[in-house]
């Protein structure tokens, strides 16, 4: 062989390697590579490697952890499928979950998890099309351990804006305490026996008013470009609205963020995730380790400033504490605790709108001491030197005629809780021009 021709080979043979090599960069920006593959070489059902189209990840749902479940301290939900229901507020074209073993004692397995869209309110039944097999670093099964929690691969599913989706988990065996969100006002679902990429619904047969595991649900989204996290109470978390209707405060907020995109508005183009727990204070935490009901402070840097491009932390907390407070000086203590969350916002280089807190009056707990610390906490909140905006719950909603209870119409009859009209009016007060000039916290 002449030199001419070797030289000829080796040419040949190089462009065929970058051929190969750019062959399969290609195939991995489009999510085409093995990650996906289980042990048996099986392709998951619907892709889970990294999307193709452009987009920004920002979080389109959220519950935070609030404690171990009773009656799962032994075996957990072994052997059974937990379908949440939850509520997508923004749209995307690809989608991750977050899946929590906060509360577990033991390393918890998940050995089948899924996400589909819903066939309809008020159901099990998932739009077969939709269904995709979550993997987790390409895996099928993931094991999280105590204390720990795990963001899944992203799988291609168009998931509507206003839509519920359905994720569900199987766990094979007994992994001790259930991580839970017990005031989900969303009823799920639960079967017997791997069912988790079962469409029809049949099987779940079981309802709950629970969330189990999960706890994020980001969408890779053309509709919005970061995220705001809402943080609060039992104000927050929506108690006493409608069961299944999505008529918390925050879902209406999402409502008019995207309303006011579609009409050229100058609100910024974000979506919403709701981190309240019920009971929830800015100081105390509840009881055991990892404490239940974890206090404001302590719970901050993950259910905050943990989510996919935050911009904004909205902060509505408080009343827990002016209910359990002690001595007339204790709302200095509370101003100090929401100054520390303003900090830790800043320190991510995010802007925090507070809420002033809404009357109470006739609710067990109410004294008129207590009314007097609300209303200098608000005075304070209000002045400015609290939060770097303010939005003025009390004023919208309170009594005009006994401004130390809230409006008949705006109370869902405990005296403490807004109605469905109540938490409509305080997403309607929200100017929406408080949430432009934002941080960027970019995941």
């Amino acid at each position: 062989m002449t030199k001419r021709h070797r030289y000829a080979l080796l040419s040949a043979f190089v462009a065929l390697v970058v051929a190969l090599s750019v062959t399969v960069l290609i195939r991995s920006a489009a999510g085409e590579g093995t990650s996906g593959s289980s042990a048996t070489g099986r392709r998951p059902h619907g892709s889970s490697a990294a999307p193709a189209s452009a987009g920004t990840w920002v979080g389109s749902w959220a519950a935070s952890p609030v404690g171990a479940e009773p009656g799962t301290e032994a075996t957990g939900l072994a052997g059974r499928s937990v379908r949440n229901v939850v509520h997508a507020n923004t749209g995307g074209t690809s989608a991750r979950v977050t899946l929590s073993n906060l509360y577990g004692q033991a390393p918890l397995t998940i050995t089948h998890a899924s996400v589909a869209l819903s066939a309809g309110r008020g159901t099990a039944a998932a739009r077969a099309e939709t269904m995709r097999r979550l993997t987790f670093d390409g895996a099928y099964a993931v094991t999280i351990p105590a204390g720990e929690q795990v963001l899944s691969d992203a799988v291609r599913i168009a998931v509507p804006h206003d839509s519920d989706v359905l994720v569900t988990t199987y766990a094979a065996d007994p992994s001790g305490p259930v991580t839970y969100h017990p005031h989900a006002r969303q009823i799920s679902y639960v079967a017997e026996g791997d069912r988790t990429e079962e469409s029809t619904g049949v099987p779940y047969a079981e309802q709950t008013t629970f969330w189990r595991y999960v706890t994020a649900l980001d969408v890779l989204s053309n509709e919005a470009h970061g995220t705001i996290v809402v943080f609060g109470d039992s104000i927050t978390d929506g108690i006493s609205s409608t069961t299944g209707e999505n008529h918390r405060w925050t879902d209406v907020l999402a409502s008019r963020l995207r309303s006011a995109d579609g009409h050229g508005s100058l609100a910024p183009r974000y979506s919403v995730v709701n981190e309240g727990i019920s009971g929830n204070r800015v100081l105390t935490d509840g009881l055991g380790r990892p404490a239940e009901n974890p206090s404001g402070l302590s719970r901050f840097g993950r259910d905050a400033l943990g989510h996919a491009n935050v911009k904004v932390v909205v902060i509505d907390l408080g009343i827990n504490d002016i209910l359990h407070a002690q001595a007339p000086g204790d709302q200095a203590k509370i101003l100090d605790g929401l100054r520390a969350l303003v900090r830790q916002a800043h320190a991510r280089g995010l802007k925090v709108v507070g809420a002033t807190l809404t009357p109470f009056e006739r609710r067990r707990g109410w004294t008129p001491a207590r009314e007097v610390m609300r209303r200098q906490i608000n005075t304070e909140i209000r002045s400015g030197r609290v939060f770097d905006a303010v939005v003025d719950f009390d004023s919208a909603l309170k009594d005009p005629a006994a401004p130390q209870r809230l409006a008949a119409a705006y109370d869902s009859g405990d005296h403490l809780h807004p109605s469905d009209l109540g938490y409509r009016k305080m997403a309607e007060v929200f100017n929406l021009r408080l949430l432009a000039g934002a941080g960027q916290a970019e995941l």
